[in-house]
């Protein structure tokens, strides 16, 4: 079932253009991560699209893609703020990152940077689908994140972007500025896209004034600088065919101009930075992406899309003297830190045979092959922390649709083998110097999805769907904490990949003024993948049963043709296995689960040129530990955020944001939940931006 974001619905409610297009846009905007041609309404799963304007809107006030995620998909955890994506799930599990269908996400060693490998400014829409799903293969066990990228224009068009980001206090630490250029090109049968962006990001300060902590271990994207060079490059071969070419680099490296002190959970003592160079190199993310795509309208009688791509991604981490990397060999408080490389590269053919002879049936099928090479070294001493393993996997696939008087049935089966290779090993001295021997484990699962999808009336539509998705358990974190000798990789039963079974019911009402929409989802599997933390705070797999279960609402309502009121709401509880017994028993914490939360907004369209949006984020307590756990229980809190678009005639566009307007004073849900004293973060105070956007 579609469910659109709400700023999105009220921008078509508040503009007069979009008002008169909102129920064609509605039923024929298709869901490329669906992998069909689909309408929104009759997809059987719950849908949020976020459009280039609402991304725009949402920057003002958020500093990355995992920010605009936290404030407009409450089912997605709070984000931490830093250059990481480890404990943001959605629906309590792991999404699967895309730009272009492209796999962003790594299944071998999940480095938790899927989320930072392209600039929003190249980015047109994102559309997310909520709940497992195999359509689009390994690692969409909580959902899809697909990045759609900017496309060409008839004729030629410029656009160019700049501005600048500070807090209200450390405003010299703290200013940031942005630039950036992009060319858009469609005449004839060639279409060019070209776009450059560069962001240099100052300090974060808190609600108290205090510079926030730098993130030492996982990285951070304040005190960083980082550029994106996008191109896109079509050529219509005649009316049917079509090749399509796309290349994105992406860099984001810290200054290392401050390092992190203190930190106490249990005092309340938030850990802060100060200035002064960091052991090692600054952190970095350096992504290539690029796919080479083959369309033809008339293959076999069907839609033919054939994909091949190509990544390459490297992110070094920060480091310290901690236990896991010391070696008599190397000496005493040995400084180190982790470098995670991946080379991925696939073919995804897609065929879609649409209402065949005219009936109310349609088929989908293709074929996906993917091939990962990862590893992870110490990168001050090169040595193998994660020794390189390689991982192949092929996946036939098949969807059946039907469609007639307002019913949509949908069922399929996707095939997965997957083959992973190690060879023997070592592991660090800090797990003992242990021999693993090496091995090539395979693995063999049919997934099935069932759906269905009915309109009551021409405002009422209810859903109920069944999917599974198929992930790995992160391999690279199973295999660098061997400390028991004589394994082999090819019987070690933590190897086994995670089944998440996915059930969802919903029921959606569009009125002329009113739009809302209410779903209940479960996920379960039998053989789940918890991480949990060790005195250093690097995680190990736990293989656990584990439940999921919430409730997700929305509603939209027009008070007049200028104003408009929203709320979207998330209910997530989990609970996994703890003592092996089969029956699951003790709650999923902060690192699995987001908490209760709801994101409120009033929108207002006071002039033609004149808009604004205030939106409220309200995180609710959660208290489920006793005793000495305690305080890994979170104290909820809120913030608010206001933007104003000030559209001109001649001199383009300005956006003035604040984060944070009532500059509210918090711990993170991260630091609140998983970190540790020197990771007892703040959240970003009240912080300022002002952005002007030129189009010609």
């Amino acid at each position: 079932m579609f469910k659109k974001s709400l700023s999105l619905t009220i921008a078509a409610l508040l503009s007069t253009s979009a008002a008169a297009q909102q129920t064609d846009v509605d039923e024929t905007i298709t869901i490329t991560a669906s992998r069909t041609t689909v309408p929104q309404s009759a997809i059987p799963a719950t849908v949020t699209v976020i459009e280039g304007d609402e991304l725009r809107q949402q920057l003002s006030v958020a500093e990355s893609l995992s920010d605009i995620l936290g404030n407009l998909i409450p089912a997605y955890s709070p984000s931490r703020q830093k250059l990481t994506s480890s404990g943001e799930t959605l629906r309590g599990r792991e999404p699967l990152y895309l730009i272009d269908g492209v796999p962003q996400s790594n299944p071998l060693r999940n480095g938790a940077r899927a989320a930072y490998t392209i600039d929003p400014f190249m980015i047109q829409r994102v559309e997310v689908i909520h709940g497992a799903s195999a359509i689009q293969g390994m690692g969409a066990s909580g959902g899809i994140i697909n990045i759609v990228t900017k496309s060409a224009e008839e004729g030629t068009n410029h656009e160019v972007n700049a501005g600048f980001t500070a807090p209200d206090s450390e405003f010299s630490d703290g200013l940031g500025y942005q630039a950036g250029y992009l060319l858009r090109h469609d005449r004839g049968q060639w279409d060019l896209v070209f776009g450059a962006q560069y962001r240099d990001t100052g300090m974060y300060v808190d609600g108290e004034g205090q510079l926030i902590g730098v993130d030492t271990a996982q990285g951070d994207t304040m005190d960083s600088k980082s550029y994106d060079l996008f191109t896109k490059v079509g050529y219509d071969i005649d009316t049917q065919q079509r090749l399509e070419f796309m290349l994105n680099r992406f860099d984001m490296s810290g200054n290392g101009d401050y390092y992190s002190v203190g930190g106490d959970r249990a005092a309340g003592e938030p850990t802060l930075s100060v200035k002064g160079a960091y052991p090692g190199d600054a952190p970095e993310n350096e992504v290539t992406t690029s796919s080479l795509t083959y369309s033809n309208s008339n293959f076999l009688m069907a839609d033919l899309n054939w994909q091949l791509f190509l990544q390459d991604f490297s992110a070094l981490y920060g480091g310290g003297t901690y236990a896991t990397f010391q070696d008599p060999a190397y000496g005493d408080e040995l400084f180190d830190q982790s470098r995670n490389d991946s080379r991925k590269y696939g073919s995804r053919v897609t065929l879609n045979w649409n209402n065949i002879q005219q009936s109310p049936i349609s088929v989908s099928a293709g074929l996906d092959f993917l091939n990962d090479k990862t590893f992870q070294e110490l990168a001050q001493t090169g040595r193998k922390w994660v020794p390189e393993t390689e991982f192949q996997n092929w996946a036939p696939y098949a969807q059946l649709r039907y469609q007639a008087n307002g019913l949509t049935l949908s069922g399929g089966l996707r095939y997965e083998y997957g083959k992973l290779k190690a060879n023997d090993f070592t592991t660090l001295a800090s797990y003992g110097s242990v021999f693993v021997e090496g091995g090539e484990p395979s693995f063999n699962e049919l997934l099935t999805n069932v759906g269905a999808v009915y309109a009551l009336t021409d405002q009422w539509r209810v859903f109920a769907s069944y999917s599974e998705g198929f992930s790995m358990p992160d391999v690279g974190r199973v295999l660098r904490g061997i400390s028991t000798p004589d394994l082999s990789v090819s019987n070690f039963l933590d190897l086994q990949p995670v089944i998440a079974d996915n059930e969802e019911v919903g029921l959606e009402y569009r009125g002329d003024a009113l739009t809302a929409s209410i779903s209940y989802f479960r996920s379960g599997s039998d053989l789940g993948a918890r991480l949990q933390a060790d005195a250093d705070g690097f995680y190990s797999v736990q293989r656990e049963k584990t439940d999921i279960d919430g409730i997700e609402f929305s509603a939209t309502y027009a008070l007049s043709t200028n104003t408009a009121i929203g709320l979207n709401y998330a209910d997530t509880n989990g609970k996994y296995d703890s003592n092996d017994d089969g029956s699951v028993d003790t709650k999923l914490g902060g690192r699995n689960i987001a908490p209760k939360r709801a994101n409120l907004f009033w929108s207002q369209q006071w002039t033609d040129l004149v808009s604004s949006r205030v939106q409220l984020n309200k995180l609710f307590d959660r208290n489920i530990y006793t005793g000495a756990e305690a305080i890994n229980n979170f104290d909820g809190y809120h913030t608010v955020d206001a933007t104003f678009l000030i559209e001109t005639r001649d001199m383009g566009q300005f956006s003035v944001g604040i984060e944070n307007l009532l500059d509210e004073y918090y711990f993170t849900y991260y630091a609140q939940t998983v970190g540790g004293d020197n990771r007892n973060f703040t959240g970003r105070g009240r912080t300022m931006s002002l952005t002007w956007n030129y189009q010609w």
